[in-house]
């Protein structure tokens, strides 16, 4: 064996997919036996401590993410338009756009829903009912002028993701109307955007450790049994994302831009 095939290995490395796929098998394992165990210490030092402590800061570390990578994401593709009347064109399309794939996404949900029929026959016996008062909704109105933030930066600590987006493209536009004083910014923003894309496949690295404690706590904290009993509901929702997801969206890239669904899918 020559040292070039001795230092590879000679295999490939695992993908990280396939690593959360067994994190996922091996949580669901440990949490199914640590519930049939039912000891005080597993329960309140490993499940209650360790496993919530690390999938809190896995989830933490996602939440971490969202409104800076939005953020210089967005600011990149504005700024990388270049013209603020194709940003126009572009801005009219993609509002359309996503009324369209959110009103099929809304209908599909609710015909999918009405004829599984995922809640019936759920047990609730022993479990304690809370009597919950909604919120009134707000008119259509009141939805559209809380797009605009009054306080950009509480809109970014509290993530209000539709105020951060209106900031954004209103700072890029700002920043497009200052013409060439604005290039080193915009090499920053290029460059920040390319920091976030490290960060998230630094926080991604811990996600088999992170999906392997959360799983492992729920199973341990409700048995098979319960979840079993939620698998009508995860199997229609996961159902539905697939449809959407495969579906709506496949085939209007097909007629609105005449590419190939799959070579699509292939090259993302």
């Amino acid at each position: 064996m020559s040292e070039a095939t001795a230092a590879s290995g000679g295999g490939k490395k695992m993908s990280l997919t396939v690593k959360i796929m067994i994190a996922m098998g091996a949580g669901i394992l440990v949490g199914v036996i640590f519930n049939s165990i039912d000891n005080t210490f597993i329960n309140t030092q490993i499940v209650g401590g360790l496993f919530a402590m690390i999938g809190k800061m896995f989830v933490n570390a996602l939440k971490m993410l969202v409104v800076p990578l939005v953020f210089f994401s967005l600011l990149g593709g504005v700024t990388g338009i270049g013209d603020i009347r194709v940003l126009g064109r572009v801005g009219t399309k993609s509002f359309l756009l996503y009324l369209t794939t959110t009103a099929i996404a809304i209908a599909v949900a609710i015909a999918l829903a009405t004829l599984i029929g995922p809640g019936k026959g759920f047990d609730i016996q022993g479990i304690e009912m809370v009597e919950v008062t909604a919120r009134e909704a707000p008119t259509v109105w009141n939805v559209f002028a809380g797009i605009v933030p009054t306080n950009p930066i509480a809109a970014f600590a509290n993530g209000e993701m539709l105020q951060v987006i209106f900031y954004t493209i209103v700072f890029g536009i700002a920043v497009l109307m200052l013409g060439a004083k604005s290039e080193q910014f915009i090499a920053g923003c290029e460059y920040m955007n390319d920091v976030m894309m490290k960060i998230v496949a630094i926080v991604m690295h811990f996600a088999p450790y992170g999906v392997f404690c959360l799983l492992a706590k729920i199973f341990s904290e409700l048995g098979i049994g319960a979840v079993l009993d939620l698998a009508k509901y995860f199997f229609t929702v996961l159902l539905v994302l697939l449809l959407h997801a495969l579906g709506t969206y496949s085939l209007m890239l097909k007629l609105l831009s005449g590419l190939n669904p799959i070579t699509f899918l292939k090259n993302v």
